[in-house]
């Protein structure tokens, strides 16, 4: 075994188990820590596969950002220090439905890599040079709009779901 072949397996027992302990987990807070830690395994995944700039995105953008907004989000809306699991479903209707689901995305996931058609050849094109000044540039330059505005866009949803978990906070209060 190479070591590089061991250090993929490391980066997707770490990843996996990360996310499938985040799922077990009734606390939504530890969850969504949980899922900081498998982001961070996905972007140790682009680095392992030499794609400097998309490890740099995924920790900026998820491990970063979207984190954040999760655990504001859970934070600003939380009723009560309980979890919030479902208990009108039953365990093993929620297991028939993971394994379902499951079944599904593997299913897609089949279909996906059996209808591509791969390159016969084994020689690869060589890939562009593209620095990362020249991303950089081309991001806060041509770009740079749509990124603010998508931003916004980001915490207007954020705000807004706020605003409409604690109005519907006020109506239990008061038809209690």
């Amino acid at each position: 075994m190479s070591l590089s072949l061991l250090i993929f397996i490391l980066i997707a027992i770490a990843t996996l188990g990360s996310a499938a302990v985040a799922l077990a987990l009734k606390n939504i807070i530890r969850a969504a820590l949980l899922l900081v830690v498998s982001w961070i395994g996905i972007a140790s995944f682009y680095l392992w596969a030499d794609a400097q700039f998309v490890a740099f995105a995924q920790v900026l953008v998820y491990v970063g950002a979207i984190s954040m907004i999760v655990l504001f989000g859970v934070v600003l809306t939380r009723r009560a220090p309980v979890s919030v699991v479902d208990t009108t479903v039953t365990p093993s209707m929620r297991a028939v439905a993971g394994v379902a689901s499951a079944g599904l995305v593997a299913l897609a996931v089949v279909w996906g890599i059996l209808g591509t058609e791969l390159p016969q050849t084994s020689s690869r094109a060589a890939a562009p040079v593209v620095d990362m000044r020249a991303i950089g540039l081309e991001l806060m330059g041509q770009y740079a709009a749509a990124i603010l505005i998508v931003g916004a866009l980001l915490t207007v949803a954020l705000l807004g779901s706020v605003v409409v978990a604690s109005h519907e906070e006020k109506l239990m209060k008061n038809e209690e």
